[in-house]
């Protein structure tokens, strides 16, 4: 760490990564105006938008694009304008550079090169939704998007279900249903969890339930917007919860107390700690077997 440290001293530009208001336009901070205003260069996200931005401001720093689709050729030619002594600010279309948005590529390279790297904090979805979610907040972890086809969104799901910490994620608001209910069976349908929709914007609304509740409700009303899901971890293990529990068992006994078979499935895979899927599989065969016997 020492030697990157004293290689960030050689190289005379500067790369501010400044955050930028996630909906409210007046969530900018004066440090990031004056910044803005002060380098050489901004580079963005889409300069149209940042442009709006920078004309609010009164702001005329001239601007590149600098997106995901001409990041690899970009950077290069940023990284000798820093060399070569520039100040450049990067910005992304909302919210804080690099989280869950083009930036961490030539921010690292900036550092490989030597070049001085500030931060100019602001706005963020992702501190700004766990703020008020309602869920605890002293140990999370941000997952970003989760993948969209369905077996590789149930494998990251599944890895995270004994996740102890509180997580959040980022969906597009088409696949909020999708996503909770895949949440749902991965995690249970009784977890908590909370779903900010337009965070700062005129139309901003937060639901807080559970995954099960949350999912009728989006999978009834459409979401609008940029969207930020946080679900609480798994709950630590009770005295009890290393007692092994007969699943056939305990699928008789709840049959027998009038649940149906989905219902006593969901029972005992939060009992177990199986997926609900499966349980369910395992007591259509038994039941099959049984019938055959007779």
């Amino acid at each position: 760490m020492a030697n990157r440290a004293n290689r960030q001293t050689k190289a005379g530009g500067i790369l501010y990564v400044v955050a930028t208001p996630i909906g409210n336009p007046d969530d900018i901070s004066a440090r990031a105006v004056r910044t803005l205003g002060e380098v050489s260069l901004i580079a963005c996200e889409d300069t149209r938008r940042t442009g709006q931005l920078l004309a609010r401001h009164q702001i005329g720093t001239p601007t590149i694009s600098h997106f995901e689709h001409n990041e690899e050729r970009r950077v290069p030619e940023l990284v000798e304008r820093l060399k070569a002594g520039e100040k450049i600010a990067l910005v992304t279309d909302a919210g804080t550079p690099a989280i869950s948005d083009p930036g961490f590529r030539l921010v690292r390279a900036a550092l490989e090169a030597g070049v001085r790297v500030i931060a100019v904090p602001g706005a963020s979805a992702l501190v700004a939704a766990i703020s008020i979610a309602g869920i605890p907040t002293d140990r999370f972890t941000f997952e970003g998007f989760i993948p969209t086809r369905d077996a590789a969104r149930h494998k990251a799901l599944e890895e995270l279900r004994r996740e102890p910490r509180t997580m959040v994620f980022y969906e597009a608001a088409r696949r909020v249903a999708d996503t909770l209910a895949a949440m749902a069976v991965a995690f249970g349908e009784s977890r908590d969890a909370a779903v900010v929709c337009e965070i700062t914007k005129t139309y901003e609304r937060t639901l807080r339930g559970t995954l099960g509740e949350l999912q009728r409700i989006f999978a009834a009303t459409p979401a609008l917007g940029e969207i930020v899901i946080v679900v609480a971890g798994a709950p630590e293990k009770s005295e009890t919860a290393d007692v092994a529990i007969d699943v056939r068992e305990a699928l008789e006994v709840l049959r027998e107390a009038g649940l149906g078979l989905k219902q006593a499935s969901a029972v005992v895979a939060r009992l177990t700690g199986k997926q609900r899927r499966e349980v369910y599989q395992d007591a259509l065969k038994a039941r099959d077997e049984d019938s055959t016997d007779d």
